[in-house]
């Protein structure tokens, strides 16, 4: 679609917004950014994009509406709305930010997707191919953007052809794509989240799958053997070649033991890595499947691996106190990611849990603590919502607190010698934190003034 000189409006005057009316004024585009907020600076929104571009707060301006050709949505507005029908029923293009930034970029693309675990997985596979592009002097650079980090459309119009981004990518941007189309792709697993916004689990799952709608036969999407949705997904949805990893049984990529396995061949060890849980082996092992299919080398695959060490936020090692280690979970915002934290701690453990509302259930969660967790510290909407839920399960233990301070100052005075702190809420960060980034590094300032 040619944008030079057309009206585009952007929804949302974020992170993702504001780096899409960037491109787009960039592009030769009239970027409108349009944000439901009636008390929006527009001032501080203009120099952010750095132009003086129209900005609309709880009203569009009818004339920009009425002359726009696309309307660009940021990930963290919902689409199933009256103002976003309008413009479909107008037959006028709807992208999320990653459909813009793509019809931009050039080079290789790596998307990853899955409810758990992306962020430590897109981290891992930018290294290996940064590492490999070093190592080989490849012209080129190596991009890693999307949820991790930099919007894709902050990148996007730097790559180069000689360049691989690999991006990070939610089932929120996954709703608006049109023509994205990964080379290599992941979906790391399934599990419940978002479903407040998804509604249903199908829902959820076919945006999960939508990485994978414009691959070809000839191309790869990497899948979880584990996951039964995954399974048959391949079996039929899946227009790429499946790779399957898997932490129980043979798969292309798979765990024997505490060794991991490319077929027949043994790769590594565990205890090379640096990162803790079975998930993370799993993590791992994605990582391996999409950079060998990008033409690493094994040597420089494992050698990166075994260099590489947890992703801030994410059963993030922060300090010893009084023989109590701390670790941050801040990135543990769905129960299945908590749990798998729980897997991973390996001494009695009190949890930092709680938080925003997404509609999710914590019974399997509360079944995960298997004696290991020794108190429950609960804050934020879904504190009461939990409680009940653990008692239901026997698991009397709970302390409710109001914040993130009392919750530290807590589990100071309760723990033993001996015994591990864990924050990884199960729930988002909206409400008492501007996003789980904040709510980790409060956690850490907290427990190293302890």
């Amino acid at each position: 679609m040619e944008l030079k000189d057309k009206t585009v409006i952007v929804m949302g005057a974020g992170k993702s917004g504001i780096a899409a009316a960037k491109l787009l004024a960039e592009v030769g585009a009239v970027p409108v950014i349009f944000d439901n907020n009636e008390q929006l600076d527009k001032a501080a929104v203009k120099e952010k994009v750095g132009r003086d571009i129209p900005v609309c707060a709880g009203n569009l301006d009818p004339e920009y509406e009425s002359g726009a050709v696309l309307l660009v949505m940021s990930p963290g507005i919902p689409v199933d709305t009256a103002f976003v029908d309008g413009y479909e029923a107008r037959k006028i293009p709807v992208w999320g930010e990653i459909e813009l930034a793509y019809r931009y970029a050039k080079g290789r693309l790596i998307a990853i997707t899955g409810t758990n675990g992306k962020t430590t997985t897109t981290a891992l596979t930018g290294k290996i191919m940064q590492d490999w592009y070093t190592a080989s002097g490849k012209d080129g650079k190596v991009y890693v953007a999307g949820n991790i980090g930099d919007p894709y459309t902050d990148i996007a119009l730097l790559t180069k052809e000689a360049d691989t981004t690999v991006l990070e990518v939610s089932s929120f941007q996954l709703e608006t794509i049109d023509a994205f189309h990964p080379e290599i792709s992941a979906i790391l697993n399934i599990t419940p989240d978002h479903l407040n916004r998804h509604h249903t689990m199908e829902a959820y799952t076919a945006c999960k799958e939508d990485i994978t709608r414009n691959q070809s036969a000839a191309e790869v999407c990497v899948l979880n053997g584990e996951d039964e949705r995954l399974v048959e997904f391949a079996k039929g949805g899946c227009g790429a070649k499946a790779v399957f990893f898997d932490s129980a049984k043979r798969a292309d990529f798979w765990l024997k033991g505490e060794d991991i396995y490319d077929g027949d061949e043994h790769l590594m060890n565990i205890h090379e890595m640096k990162l803790l849980g079975v998930h993370n082996v799993e993590n791992v092992m994605a990582a391996i499947a999409m950079t060998k299919a990008a033409g690493v080398p094994m040597e420089n695959i494992l050698q990166s691996v075994k260099e590489f060490t947890a992703v801030e936020h994410r059963i993030e090692y922060t300090a010893t106190v009084n023989g109590v280690d701390y670790y941050n979970d801040s990135k543990g915002t769905n129960p299945d990611a908590a749990i798998k934290a729980i897997q991973a701690m390996v001494k009695p453990t009190i949890l930092i849990g709680g938080g925003y509302d997404k509609q999710n259930t914590y019974d399997e969660w509360i079944e995960s603590f298997d004696g290991k967790v020794k108190y429950l510290l609960l804050l934020g909407q879904t504190r009461e919502a939990i409680e009940t839920c653990a008692h239901e399960h026997g698991f009397q233990q709970t302390i409710l607190v109001e914040s993130m301070e009392e919750a530290v100052s807590k589990a100071h005075e309760l723990a033993e010698p001996g015994w591990a702190v864990l924050l990884s809420p199960a729930c988002a960060s909206w409400g008492m934190f501007k996003n789980y980034e904040e709510r980790g590094r409060i956690f850490k300032d907290l427990v190293r003034k302890l």
